[in-house]
């Protein structure tokens, strides 16, 4: 999808579309009332009639408005005006482009981006349109013999208005963000959505490689058995042992801020297929534990975006990747492994898997001496019990990371709610013969996996986020959501230009 944006009074827009809203009890919007004018009533008339009421995502396609220059005008329900949020503007322009997706317009121009929403600046509305755009169209079929059939003329083209000429410039690196964001989203989703036949830790080494292809300043280094051995990272390789995959460990390295600065280090969980071992999961639905790597997915996807928009900052990926398989050589239930931490735990359960390749990452983390880390993992059903599929749960063990993580939540619309990480939930994981044991029984299920976590995170800033109920969805619409990318995305562009503004100074 093509974006641009532009200024200028909606009834002189030459288009084949012009996007405007309507609220409810058929209030006009702004641009909407403009053209009503210049039509001498003609909208109005529409609603009067009662066929918009301005029910947020009901859209009517106009065509023929007089004395306007575009073919045709689409109206969108916004809603109640006193509600209308980034929420509401995403239900609405979902609601357009799917409108105008399978009725051969090309190319449109939306007047919803000049829609005040308090509190929202001007960037954010760009940002939550060209995201809302893209997932509106995003489709995966590749693997269909006969695809489902598509628009004969897709919509290609939206041109967003801005308040004002003066600010165009600044609108147009909105944008040029929001599609290097959009584009990190779509290549998470593409990975996750990948059958575990084909998406293994060595196709998730080749994908990282290949973005050195397009941005050759961006060092990526792929760690084999034999070094990670050498390395003790025996949690990790003894996910590893039941498979016929090698395991992989995938460093990615954008060093975009000056040399001296310690750089925020994302750590992913890249199970990119979890049997639960040897602690075999039910059949029903074992096919969504391709999704176990989603959080992979999404730091390769953060990294395409750092090195994208070239971001004056250092950032580094670990991607700790790795098959669970049940064989003669899996991990079982019992064993007794070392970290390359040191400490040594006692395996209950071999489907608590990804807490084992990502405490070896975490202890890894901290040779790069880093200002925070961020990890982000498929890590536990107890979280989907606890949130629902809404917010992704986020443990933290430092109070202003916490808070900053949660704002580039809301900003983004890709929230988190932060649960207790508290020390009295460590007695759960006590085990008679080593360190600690990998879960803590039924209850807390995501605290005593963060607990875990914690255990490997005492010399730097950390925050966790479970993404098990936000990083796919179910059902008719099974499919990535490629999240946390945009909240991620939120929180590294804040850093960015934060430390540009101190480098000015």
């Amino acid at each position: 999808m093509e974006f641009s944006v532009k200024s200028g009074a909606p009834e002189k827009q030459r288009s084949s579309c012009l996007i405007v809203g309507v609220f409810e009890a058929r209030k006009l919007s702004d641009a909407a009332e403009t053209i009503d004018k210049a039509s001498d009533g003609h909208l109005s008339a529409i609603t009067r009639r009662g066929d918009m009421e301005g029910e947020l995502g009901d859209t009517l396609l106009i065509h023929g408005v007089p004395n306007i220059q575009a073919e045709r005008v689409l109206l969108v329900g916004l809603g109640k005006e006193r509600e209308f949020d980034l929420n509401a503007l995403n239900k609405a322009t979902t609601a357009a482009v799917k409108a105008l997706h399978y009725r051969g317009t090309t190319e449109c121009v939306s007047h919803l981006t000049e829609i005040d929403i308090k509190g929202v600046d001007f960037e954010q509305i760009l940002r939550q349109s060209v995201l809302a755009i893209d997932a509106a169209v995003y489709r995966f079929d590749q693997f269909k013999s006969t695809p489902e059939p598509g628009p004969r003329r897709p919509l290609r083209k939206v041109t967003f208005i801005t308040p004002s000429r003066r600010g165009l410039l600044e609108a147009e690196n909105h944008v040029r963000e929001a599609m290097a964001i959009s584009s990190g989203i779509h290549l998470t989703k593409n990975l996750a959505n990948l059958p575990p036949n084909l998406c293994t830790p060595t196709a998730l080494a080749d994908q990282a490689r290949k973005l050195m292809e397009t941005h050759p300043h961006l060092a990526v280094e792929v760690l084999d058995q034999s070094r990670m051995e050498a390395l003790g990272m025996n949690a990790l390789l003894a996910v590893a042992k039941g498979s016929t995959e090698a395991p992989k460990f995938i460093i990615m390295e954008h060093m975009g801020g000056r040399d001296d600065e310690e750089p925020i280090v994302l750590v992913g969980k890249g199970v990119t297929f979890d049997t639960g071992g040897i602690s075999l999961k039910p059949g029903l639905d074992m096919d969504q534990m391709k999704y176990d790597m989603a959080g992979a997915a999404a730091v390769i996807g953060l990294i395409s975006i750092v090195a994208e928009l070239k971001l004056p900052i250092n950032v580094v990926g670990l991607v700790p990747t790795v098959e669970n398989m049940p064989d003669g050589n899996a991990l079982k239930p019992g064993d007794i492994i070392k970290s390359m931490s040191g400490q040594t735990i006692e395996v209950l359960n071999t489907d608590a898997e990804g807490r084992l390749i990502l405490c070896d990452a975490l202890t890894y983390a901290k040779r790069f001496k880093p200002d925070v880390v961020i990890d982000m993992a498929t890590l536990t059903g107890a979280c989907v019990i606890a949130l629902g599929r809404v917010p992704s749960g986020l443990f933290s063990n430092t109070r202003a990371l916490a808070q900053e993580i949660t704002k580039a939540g809301e900003i983004s619309q890709d929230r988190v709610w932060e649960l207790p990480l508290w020390d009295e939930y460590q007695p759960q994981l006590k085990s008679n013969f080593a360190d600690m044991a990998n879960i803590g029984g039924r209850e807390g299920g995501a605290l005593t996996a963060a607990a875990f976590l914690s255990r490997f995170t005492k010399d730097y800033r950390w925050a966790h986020l479970d993404i098990a109920g936000t990083a796919w969805v179910t059902g008719d619409n099974k499919g990535a959501t490629g999240r946390p990318v945009a909240l991620l995305s939120e929180f590294l562009l804040k850093r960015a230009r934060a430390n540009a503004q101190s480098q000015i100074k």
